[in-house]
């Protein structure tokens, strides 16, 4: 683990409503530099929003944030995001290839032709993410999976201090699952915070060093053996939740981590 003393994130007593609806309160939470946190809880429980406010467009309700020392502000280079999954407009003629380049210089004002090395770098990142093959294709063209691992390239092709990730797993196979967490556990490794909202924990619960429990307006964070236990589930919840361990993953019986729903049998979040 290597994590530094300095933190890149610092909530205190932090509070967010929308509306009538409390999505969290009295958060106090610092993320140091290089560390990865794992943001999980049902929808609604303002995973999301969280995101949102580190990026300067949500502002809290109550308490402060800061991102690297200073207030959260909107389109800083010093950030990487991976937004949570929309597909593009079928007819959207921009390629894999500019949406990647776009990640490292769509803050900047006016246009500017490639260079030899940003070409380079572009074909980089794409060939990370198992996309070479996907370089010249149209955005709109593409399934849903390949679009993710484009816009995966695009968040990282600015090697961000901090990288922020909604749900970045969806629509991907096993296989490109594991090989995205590895090269952002990789990335992780290298200095870059990681701050990775999730439904299920089981593939990120070895490149984690916390985990960050949202829901019911309450929260719980520390180490996934701290977190993911029956008594603190059953707490957040409001219900009783079972917790087990089943081949290196984490079993929840009694409510499904990746809805409001209670349910009888194993969390098909859980188990997926």
């Amino acid at each position: 683990m290597n994590i530094s003393q300095r933190p890149a994130i610092r909530l205190e007593g932090a509070a967010l409503r929308l509306g009538r609806k409390t999505l969290w309160e009295d958060l106090t939470l610092t993320v140091g530099a290089g560390e990865f946190l794992a943001v999980l809880g049902p929808n609604g429980s303002g995973k999301t929003s969280l995101l949102r406010v580190l990026l300067g467009l949500q502002p809290l309700t109550a308490g402060r944030v800061e991102v690297l020392g200073q207030p959260p502000r909107r389109g800083n280079p010093l950030f990487g995001y991976i937004p949570q999954q929309r597909a593009f407009d079928r007819e959207l003629a921009v390629r894999g290839r500019d949406l990647v380049a776009f990640g490292r210089d769509g803050y900047r004002w006016g246009w500017s032709l490639p260079s030899r090395a940003g070409t380079q770098k572009v074909n980089e990142m794409l060939r990370l993410v198992g996309a070479s093959g996907l370089a010249d294709a149209p955005i709109g063209r593409l399934s849903g999976g390949e679009q993710q691992r484009i816009r995966i390239a695009e968040a990282l092709i600015g090697e961000p201090q901090i990288l922020l990730c909604d749900e970045p797993l969806l629509s991907l196979d096993l296989h490109h699952q594991q090989t995205t967490v590895e090269l952002l556990a990789a990335c992780n490794c290298r200095g870059t915070t990681v701050i990775f909202v999730t439904h299920d924990i089981n593939p990120v619960l070895s490149a984690a060093h916390r985990v960050l429990l949202l829901a019911a307006g309450r929260w719980a964070v520390g180490d996934a053996d701290a977190v993911l236990t029956s008594e603190t589930l059953s707490r957040i919840y409001g219900a009783p939740v079972e917790v087990a361990r089943v081949g290196g993953k984490v079993v929840v019986l009694g409510v499904d981590l990746g809805s409001h729903a209670p349910v009888t049998e194993l969390s098909e979040a859980a188990v997926s």
